[in-house]
């Protein structure tokens, strides 16, 4: 894990302070950037959007989903949490503090956009940061590989339609275009482009020349998702002065999310029997958020200066530090998947 990974929540956190700073301080600015739109997608996100996420779709190699027959269990218990649980538990969760708990503290309108944010961050599996999680478990590789595959074919087909259902069951209005064309736009195209990415790469050099790629895009990846949290909270500067305690509200139930499904996803696979190798990054991937798509879909449906946008990125915030914790768990929990 770099530097950069391993003190990400660092630099987001750095990143929001500069971003209230920077937002008090030039309003004009953000609101000039603002304006650049084209069909509800603000264009200078989108390129930092496109930056994050195209690396990602490099590492994924669409030959392993000739091995999805090998050792289903635990394909299985992922597709299971990531499609069947993790996106209502979120929606519920969601629903019940900000609907019910904190109802008294959040407004109508930004209770429905911070609903909506943890909606798009549950139904959007993680991707990249998988295979960190998978090599800090000493997790089989070549399964892991397969899982994440077979999760993005997944999610170009469902998470439109799922997230479009949990949306509208929660009273958020969906405009279903802009939806659509955000799927197409932060999961189709970078999917593509990476596919084509890794085939000439591998064209001309193998794997080797695929890895070094990847890993020379990796800091640009990282710029691009800091420089994302520093616009959001520029735009949210004014909220997130005036009731910085928001923040706190929207990380209680992603916390609780969070190690709720993992401790579920846990305990299945200790039941199915599987070994620790499999194991762990299954939990660890239903457990995780492709956070860089959530942003991306929350700016396109809501706006930049959303609190379902706001939502999503306190999902950076806190995602880092969490998975590390779990990734000590199943470390120290090893000895569970010995079976005798």
């Amino acid at each position: 894990m770099g530097v950069f990974e391993r003190y990400l929540t660092v630099w987001v956190g750095l990143c929001i302070l500069a971003g209230v700073l920077l937002g008090n301080l030039a309003p004009t600015w953000f609101a000039a950037i603002a304006g650049l739109q084209v069909a509800s997608v603000n264009l200078v996100v989108a390129i930092f959007i496109w930056v994050m996420i195209y690396p990602m779709m490099i590492q994924v190699d669409f030959s392993a989903l000739a091995q999805v027959g090998k050792r289903p269990k635990g394909l299985i218990l992922t597709l299971v949490v990531n499609w069947l649980i993790k996106p209502f538990t979120m929606a519920a969760l969601g629903w019940l503090f900000f609907r019910v708990l904190f109802a008294d503290w959040v407004d109508p309108q930004s209770a429905g956009e911070y609903i909506a944010g943890m909606i798009l961050l549950g139904v959007a599996p993680c991707t990249a940061m998988v295979f960190v999680w998978s090599h800090l478990t000493r997790g089989d590789p070549n399964y892991t590989l397969v899982q994440v595959s077979v999760n993005d074919v997944i999610m170009i087909f469902a998470f439109a339609p799922i997230a479009g259902l949990l949306l509208g069951i929660s009273d958020v209005h969906v405009p279903w275009e802009t939806l659509v064309l955000s799927v197409a736009l932060y999961v189709l195209l970078p999917l593509l482009a990476g596919m084509f990415t890794r085939w000439r790469l591998q064209r001309g050099g193998g794997t080797s020349a695929v890895d070094g790629f990847v890993a020379s895009l990796k800091p640009w990846s990282v710029l691009g998702l800091l420089a994302t949290v520093v616009l959001l909270f520029g735009f949210q500067a004014e909220v997130v002065v005036a009731q910085p305690q928001r923040i706190a509200l929207i990380a209680i139930p992603l916390l609780l999310q969070t190690y709720g499904i993992f401790l579920l996803a846990y305990a299945a696979a200790r039941v199915l029997r599987l070994p620790h190798d499999v194991a762990a990054p299954a939990c660890l991937i239903g457990t995780s958020n492709f956070f860089e798509l959530a942003v991306a879909v929350a700016i396109s449906l809501f706006g930049l200066q959303s609190g379902a946008a706001l939502a999503t990125v306190v999902g950076v915030l806190v995602e880092v530090p969490v998975m590390l914790s779990l990734v000590g768990l199943a470390n120290r929990t090893r000895h569970w998947f010995a079976y005798g």
